[in-house]
């Protein structure tokens, strides 16, 4: 009896891992295509039709651009330059950019800006993103709000793109697309990405697109619900309380916006595992995520998300579940020894890179994969132990 207990948690321990890595691409893709085929040609007119009326009519709603920004010196000029010329009629576009308590001349480069569409609030403490975000948004009359980074460029008709889509009443956010200016370093978050907006594409397709990228989205803003002072994932929330509110979250790669990745695995890691509290947060904090969102958002959340968080958990678990099989066996014993070598091996090979070693791809890749799961390891530990703070500090990214 004990044996079989121990055997089911290395099946699905290991398997849960390899479902949401490799076969949930596949089933979502299936799945996502017979979905689609059904709706697609009505559609597609009917969305065309509307995008016709709209620019003819030049009936663009008012928008309202919402920026936290901690020590951006170094973009911030270009990027307010960037927002200021947008495509968009001047008079029903505002931003409203805050600097967390900047160190640096995020706010004094802020203010040398002289356009009433800026609205430039210099704040002197150090409060955390949700708390600038709750600040910035009630601030806002526009009924529609864009969320985004002040290291991130959109492209000049972003805006037009995301609102377009908000013809439908049933949709309450919009998410564009992030492009990563790739890097030569060790850093495989370009390629991570890649997938990432592959499995995005069709969960969208499906109904069941997850959360927002924070570079570049937008809400109704009749939807907004104020965040928890300490929340760390904040585009993740705001996207998912707007899918839990019974409204549709919809993709639009059309609007894109670009930004820097880091080039080292060291300087994404610690990205990773600040975003990994956040995603433990979320999880906890909001059952609500899995239980009142659509049958389709359930699905993909559990596939996608979920299962990834806990993925080096899981592994452990079965790690573990191995080596007590061992005991009494040598398939076992064998079984154990490679997995503990595969793993040795992706640390040997994240360590190598830590250091300036050049390794092929597939190496890169697997210690990339390896640093991930390592973040969302230590992440579940500082949040269990609420070893962290909503404060941020500045990153490339």
């Amino acid at each position: 009896m004990l044996d079989l207990l121990l055997i089911s948690v290395v099946v699905l321990g290991i398997g849960g891992v390899l479902y949401s890595y490799a076969l949930y691409p596949f089933v979502l893709f299936v799945v996502a295509a017979m979905a689609q085929a059904k709706r697609d040609a009505a559609f597609v007119f009917k969305k065309q039709d509307r995008r016709k009326t709209r620019a003819q009519a030049q009936d663009l709603p008012h928008v309202a651009i919402v920026i936290s920004a901690f020590n951006e010196e170094r973009h911030i000029v270009e990027r307010i330059d960037n927002i200021l010329g947008l495509d968009y009629p001047a008079d029903k576009l505002h931003a409203y950019i805050g600097s967390d308590g900047s160190k640096d001349r995020t706010a004094e480069l802020m203010a040398r800006f002289d356009d009433p569409r800026l609205h430039a609030l210099p704040f002197v403490e150090n409060r955390g993103k949700a708390n600038v975000l709750n600040d910035l948004v009630s601030r806002v009359q526009a009924p529609i709000v864009v969320f985004s980074d002040a290291n991130t460029f959109f492209a000049t008709d972003a805006l037009r793109r995301l609102v377009e889509d908000f013809e439908d009443p049933k949709v309450g956010a919009v998410t564009g697309e992030l492009r990563l200016n790739g890097s030569g370093g060790d850093n495989q978050d370009s390629l991570y990405w890649r997938i990432e907006q592959f499995l995005k594409f069709f969960e969208a397709r499906l109904g069941g697109l997850l959360g927002a990228n924070g570079a570049i989205y937008a809400i109704r803003r009749e939807l907004w619900m104020p965040l928890e002072p300490d929340t760390i994932c904040d585009d993740f929330c705001v996207a998912m309380n707007v899918a839990a509110a019974g409204y549709r979250v919809v993709y639009e790669p059309r609007a894109w916006a670009n930004e820097d990745t880091p080039e080292h695995i060291g300087e994404e890691y610690r990205r990773r595992v600040r975003i990994g509290i956040g995603n433990f947060q979320a999880l906890i904090r909001h059952p609500e995520y899995l239980l009142k969102t659509s049958a389709a958002t359930a699905f993909a959340y559990l596939s996608h998300k979920v299962l990834r968080w806990i993925a080096p958990h899981l592994l452990i678990a079965a790690l573990l579940a191995s080596a007590i099989l061992a005991l009494d066996s040598w398939a076992w014993a064998l079984f154990t020894a490679l997995q503990i070598l595969s793993y040795a091996a992706a640390a040997a090979a994240l360590a190598a890179t830590n250091r300036g070693v050049r390794l092929p791809k597939l190496i890169r890749l697997a210690a990339f994969l390896y640093a991930l799961n390592q973040a969302f390891l230590v992440a579940s530990f500082k949040y269990a132990t609420k070893r962290y703070t909503g404060a941020w500090g500045r990153s490339s990214r």
